[in-house]
């Protein structure tokens, strides 16, 4: 018996257009995004620092996303820090976020970094349950000072 499973495509986005195009997505994960147009202008701004967002797109349509970038730092060597994952609400239980990672990891072994970091909220008991089926450990705790600008 045949099954229509839609075949998901693992890309970069690279032009402004596939970047607009991840808003509605990335939207879910940070609803404070006021507008498609400030979310391009501030995703560009991140890519001259080494942002990139890899896109899963089913039938041209992106429905997860995970942001990432080079870093370095005394404590950790030479990583990649992922600063977004999210998988569309609507497509959630079909192993995106789980492709999107692996991708990471792979990208991350193949080009010698030493881990590859991410953070969650502490309430976020889902995600860390991902996190650690995943392989990753909880190594701390990430403190923040809001400044109040």
């Amino acid at each position: 018996m045949a099954t229509n499973t839609p075949q998901v495509l693992l890309k970069h986005a690279e032009s402004d257009a596939e970047v607009l195009a991840c808003f509605n997505v990335m939207r879910e994960l940070r609803p404070n995004l006021s507008s498609a147009e400030s979310f391009l202008e501030q995703v560009n701004r991140m890519r001259e620092r080494g942002y990139r967002l890899l896109v899963a797109l089913e039938n041209g349509v992106p429905v997860a996303l995970a942001g990432y970038r080079d870093k370095e730092m005394l404590i950790h060597g030479h990583f990649i820090y992922v600063d977004d994952l999210i998988t569309s609400e609507s497509r959630r239980g079909q192993k995106l976020g789980e492709r999107l990672l692996q991708y990471i990891f792979e990208l991350a072994k193949t080009q010698h970094y030493s881990k590859v970091i991410l953070d969650t909220g502490i309430g976020n008991a889902l995600a860390q349950r991902f996190y650690y089926r995943m392989g990753m450990l909880a190594m701390g705790m990430h403190f923040s000072y809001e400044l109040g600008n």
